[in-house]
C-alpha cells in the first residue's frame, strides 16, 4: 500500500516497533508527518529475533519465513538491499503415527483439508462474523470438529496438531472452527500455509527478519525510534493525544497501537476503552509455542535420505524443519512444540526438558539426533513484551460477539498488529500491511 497524501505539521505516536509499527512508521513519515516510534524493548523487530553462531550464520529465534504472495514482505527485502534464499529441500519427510513410522499421510487427511479450505473460501476474511455458518463454527471448536468428522483419532488427533500446533501455537479445543477458517482464507488455503515450496515457509532472509527490522527502523529521521519506552498510558481529548512511556509524556494528533490485543489491553486508556473493544482484548490470548534449535556438527540426516522435515501425533514435538544455512558449517535441526506439550515442556526444569527435547528427536531421527553440540531456546511466553507466539487467537464463541472490535479506530487511537490484517494474518506479509492500513486511516482522518 502506498500512501501519497502529503500531512505536514501532524504528528503521530506509533506504538510498537514490531514489522507492523515499523511498516506504519515510515509509510506515515513518506507522507510528511512527524512521527514517534516507542518501544518497550532494547531492540527494534518485535517477534523476530537472531542470535549469532559462533562459526558464522544466525539462528532466527522467532518468526523466520516467507513465501509466494507476500508481496510487500519481499518488496521490503529489496528495497532494503537484502536478498532472500530457499528452505532447504533435500531428501524425504519424516511421519510418525502412534510412534511408528508412517509411509503416509492418516486416512482421510486430504479430505478433513480440502472441506476445510471449501468452508474457508466463502468467509469474507474481513468480517468472518457474517458467514453463514460463523455463529454455530464460532461455537464449535477445531477439536470438536475433527472428532465428529475425521475417519478415526489417529487422524483427528494428527490434523489437529498440524492445523491447531501448527499454524496458531494451540491446542485443538482452544481453537475456534471460525477462527481456523479465517485464517485459512487469510492465508490463502491449507497447502498455502503448510507448504515449504510454493508455501509461506519457502524462503528464509539473508541475515533474518530483524535484520531487515533494523534497516527500516534506521530509515526513519534520527531520534524517532525510543528503544526502552514501556507505553503504559494513552489520553485522547478533542485536542489530540498523550501516551506515557518511562515517565514522559509524548503528544501527538494521533496515536497507532501496534501491539498483539492482549499486549494492547494492558495499557491504560482515558477515557476507558468501549467495553468491546476492552472485552475483545481479555478474549484474545496469545498462542503458545517452543521453538528449539538442535546444533550438530554437519546435517546428518541428509546422509539417510531424510529432508529433516518431520511431523508426529505423538511426543512433545508436533514438527521438525531443516534450518541448516548455506556455505555455513553444521547442520540445524529446529523442532517446535504447542499448546499442551509446549505448556508441559516449560514446567520441567531446564536439564529434564532439554532430556526430553534429545529424545523426542531421536525418535524422529534415530541415535545420532541424541549428541547435538547445544541446544537453544527461546521462550516467547516468558518475554513481558510478548508473552507468546505466533500470534493472538479469539478464543471459542468470541468472533460473532467481538470480532467486529478488532479493526475500527477508537477516536483518535488506531490499531495495527499482524493479527488486524486480513491477509497474512500471524505472518510478518500481514504485520506490514496491518501497519500501512493503520497509515493510511489516520491520514484519511481529518
Amino acid at each position: 500500500m502506498r500512501v501519497c497524501r502529503r500531512v505536514r505539521g501532524r504528528r503521530v505516536v506509533v506504538v510498537g516497533a514490531g514489522f507492523s509499527g515499523l511498516a506504519c512508521a515510515l509509510a506515515l513519515h513518506a507522507a510528511d508527518v512527524d512521527v514517534l516510534l516507542l518501544d518497550a524493548r532494547d531492540r527494534v523487530g518485535g517477534r523476530t529475533l537472531s542470535r549469532p553462531l559462533p562459526g558464522g550464520g544466525w539462528l532466527d529465534l522467532g518468526a523466520q519465513w516467507i513465501g509466494p504472495t507476500q508481496d510487500r514482505m519481499y518488496a521490503l527485502v529489496a528495497a532494503y538491499g537484502l536478498t532472500t534464499f530457499p528452505s532447504p529441500a533435500h531428501g524425504a519427510a519424516t511421519l510418525l503415527l502412534d510412534g511408528r513410522p508412517a509411509d503416509g499421510e492418516p486416512a482421510g487427511l486430504a479430505g478433513l483439508l480440502d472441506t476445510l479450505d471449501e468452508l474457508a473460501a466463502g468467509l469474507d476474511p474481513a468480517a468472518p462474523w457474517r458467514a453463514p455458518g460463523a455463529a454455530r463454527w464460532d461455537r464449535t471448536t477445531l477439536g470438536g470438529w475433527l472428532a465428529a468428522t475425521a475417519p478415526d483419532a489417529v487422524t483427528a488427533r494428527y490434523a489437529g496438531r498440524l492445523l491447531a500446533g501448527g499454524l496458531l501455537a494451540a491446542a485443538p479445543d482452544e481453537v475456534s472452527l471460525l477462527h481456523l477458517l479465517f485464517y485459512l482464507r487469510s492465508g490463502g488455503g491449507t497447502r498455502s500455509l503448510l507448504g515449504a515450496a510454493g508455501g509461506a515457509q519457502q524462503d528464509r532472509i539473508v541475515g533474518g527478519p530483524a535484520a531487515l527490522a533494523q534497516r527500516m527502523a534506521d530509515a526513519l529521521p534520527p531520534g524517532r525510534v525510543r528503544l526502552g519506552a514501556a507505553v503504559d498510558a494513552i489520553a485522547q481529548d478533542r485536542d489530540g493525544v498523550r501516551v506515557r512511556a518511562g515517565g514522559e509524556t509524548h503528544r501527538g494528533d494521533a496515536a497507532v497501537v501496534a501491539l498483539a490485543p492482549a499486549l494492547a489491553g494492558r495499557i491504560r486508556y482515558d477515557p476507558p476503552l468501549p467495553a468491546l473493544r476492552d472485552g475483545l482484548t481479555q478474549r484474545m490470548p496469545m498462542g503458545v509455542a517452543l521453538k528449539v534449535h538442535a546444533l550438530y556438527p554437519e546435517p546428518f540426516w541428509r546422509a539417510d535420505g531424510r529432508s529433516g522435515v518431520a511431523t508426529t501425533d505423538t511426543g512433545p514435538l508436533t514438527e521438525t524443519v531443516d534450518n541448516s544455512l548455506p556455505g555455513v558449517p553444521g547442520g540445524v535441526l529446529t523442532g517446535f512444540s504447542y499448546g499442551a506439550q509446549a505448556r508441559s515442556l516449560r514446567r520441567l526444569p531446564a536439564g529434564a526438558r532439554r532430556a526430553a527435547l534429545r529424545d523426542a528427536l531421536v525418535a524422529l531421527f534415530g541415535p545420532a539426533a541424541a549428541r547435538p553440540d547445544d541446544l537453544v531456546e527461546y521462550d516467547w511466553s516468558a518475554d513481558p513484551w510478548t508473552r507468546g507466539c505466533f500470534g493472538g487467537m479469539l478464543a471459542p464463541g468470541s468472533w460473532c460477539d467481538y470480532g467486529p472490535e478488532l479493526r475500527p479506530p477508537v477516536g483518535r487511537v488506531h490499531w495495527a498488529g499482524t493479527e488486524t490484517a486480513t491477509r497474512w494474518t500471524g505472518y510478518l506479509e500481514g504485520a506490514v500491511t496491518a501497519g500501512e492500513r493503520a497509515a493510511a486511516e489516520v491520514l484519511a482522518t481529518p
